[in-house]
């Protein structure tokens, strides 16, 4: 089901080739064998000194992939302690979802498959297969019955009946797909991917209705406004984005781009949303901070620092608490990350530094 690979590119030549060595004899594993590089002993403990470190990076990289693929609950009020952990995953978990009753959490992985959580026990109700590479994004139906659509590296975006193992369909678009999110009314489906555009499909004739282009790199972030005439994207160009998805509205769909949030050098698949309002919307971002603009102007409102890592997802409390919360994601730079949660008082009014952080840290 794998969409066909690319051939591999004879660009670089053949003086560029990786050629395998022959395996040495040494034991490496103790940490206690030092190379003797051109006869100098210096040279030599230099090499030991990188093996340990190397050593030491491989235990971090182990503890941190462990942590990446157990989803970790959180009490959202008092001292945020965490009281549960969802084990099963075998490779990162990317996106999560609640049921439309909050009784059930699902989870889209790298190691291809979807997974639903009954949140009162802990366990895994069940393993959802049907894709070939690592699954991006997930999302749940909002009317009607309650189905689960995700997006792929393998290019298909498969549909999910809850209570069955198997995909019940899928589609096949042609590209790795990074973002998507069923309509409010339940028969059109939003997708982003590595060819830049936002697709429209109907899911009942898996066709494209439309396609909304405007953005010069990956869409990594889709979401539907509280009144479901807006779509809000976020892209690797380092823009978030608003459209038009009213029926009849005019070919350019486009009506703002925001900028300020850059994705980094890791090209994570960073996340945007609305408040409940549909006045604010928040990116994260690679330079470490949480931003937030106002919607109708396009006006920068907050520049959220605190976090030594890209910033890959930005929620605002639900209701009119004012609150906005950032998620920090685990990096490739170990040692500059915090792996901490961070909570911010936006405040009434919209007036650039006015945030003030709560004394609140859920730390992963």
């Amino acid at each position: 089901m794998a969409a066909e690979k690319r051939p591999a590119s004879n660009a670089f030549g053949t003086s560029q080739l990786v050629v395998k060595r022959q395996k040495s004899n040494v034991n490496l594993s103790d940490g206690k064998a030092v190379a003797i590089t051109n006869g100098n002993a210096a040279d030599g403990a230099l090499v030991q000194a990188i093996h340990q470190y190397v050593q030491f990076l491989s235990q971090v990289l182990a503890q941190t992939h462990r942590l990446l693929r157990n989803p970790v609950l959180w009490r959202t009020y008092g001292q945020c302690d965490n009281f549960g952990i969802l084990t099963g995953h075998r490779g990162a978990v990317l996106d999560l979802q609640w049921s439309r009753d909050s009784r059930i959490l699902f989870s889209a992985s790298a190691d291809t498959t979807v997974a639903s959580w009954d949140l009162e026990t802990g366990l895994r109700i069940r393993r959802h297969e049907g894709h070939e590479e690592v699954i991006n994004c997930l999302d749940v139906s909002r009317r009607g019955e309650e189905i689960l659509v995700s997006g792929s590296d393998d290019g298909y975006i498969c549909i999910w009946d809850p209570r069955q193992k198997r995909s019940i369909d899928d589609v096949d678009t042609g590209f790795p797909i990074t973002s998507v999110i069923i309509a409010e009314a339940g028969h059109e489906l939003y997708t982003g991917g590595i060819d830049n555009d936002i697709k429209v499909w109907d899911l009942r004739k898996q066709s494209v209705v439309y396609t909304m282009a405007g953005h010069a790199d990956t869409v990594t972030s889709l979401q539907q406004s509280p009144d479901t005439q807006t779509l809000l994207s976020y892209s690797h160009d380092g823009t978030a984005r608003t459209w038009d998805i009213r029926p009849f509205a005019p070919a350019d769909r486009q009506i703002k781009a925001y900028t300020g949030a850059p994705p980094g050098l890791e090209k994570n698949l960073v996340r945007a949303s609305w408040n409940s309002k549909g006045d604010r919307i928040a990116a994260g971002s690679g330079d470490g901070t949480a931003v937030v603009w106002d919607a109708p102007s396009g006006k920068l409102l907050y520049k959220l620092p605190g976090h030594r890592g890209t910033v890959n997802d930005v929620r605002f409390a639900p209701g009119d608490e004012p609150i906005s919360k950032s998620l920090n994601s685990y990096m490739i730079r170990l040692l500059a990350n915090d792996r901490v949660s961070r909570f911010w008082f936006l405040g009434p009014e919209p007036h650039l530094g006015r945030a003030r952080e709560l004394n609140i840290k859920a730390r992963r």
